[in-house]
């Protein structure tokens, strides 16, 4: 059963303009430790790909807050909402600390979707109701 659906689209010129004016706290108050070890390498690699990873984290953040009905409110932060990537190198919502014990305690699981073009990322995000009968 659905317990919520979330989307957000993002607009990485924003981003940018954030990166430039607030440097690296910005991205700090945003990902996860793991988030941001990807995002020194990527940045340092290709700026521009650095930006476009913040920009498609933000967007995916914002849309499982949505799902989840919370926003940006306890125990939803960004920090604790994390954006792995299975082997198959689908998208996968790892949760950390408070939200994860609160989004477990409720039976839930969460699919998300990631892109990004030219001046936005955008983010789909469902959160489904984990069966207990497995059907």
């Amino acid at each position: 059963m659905i317990y919520g659906i979330g989307t957000d689209i993002c607009d990485i010129r924003r981003i940018r303009a954030s990166l430039e004016r607030h440097g690296e706290r910005f991205a700090q108050k945003i990902l996860s430790d793991a988030e941001l070890t990807t995002w020194q390498a990527r940045s340092q690699r290709w700026p521009e790909r650095g930006v476009r990873y913040l920009a498609t984290r933000f967007s995916a953040k914002e849309a499982f807050s949505k799902a989840i009905g919370l926003g940006m409110r306890m125990p939803m932060t960004w920090r604790l909402c994390e954006l792995g990537q299975l082997p198959s190198g689908q998208p996968t919502i790892v949760l950390h600390g408070e939200l994860k014990a609160w989004f477990e305690a409720k039976g839930l699981s969460a699919h998300v979707s990631l892109t990004d073009e030219t001046d936005y990322a955008a983010s789909f995000c469902v959160v489904e109701v984990i069966s207990k009968t497995g059907i």
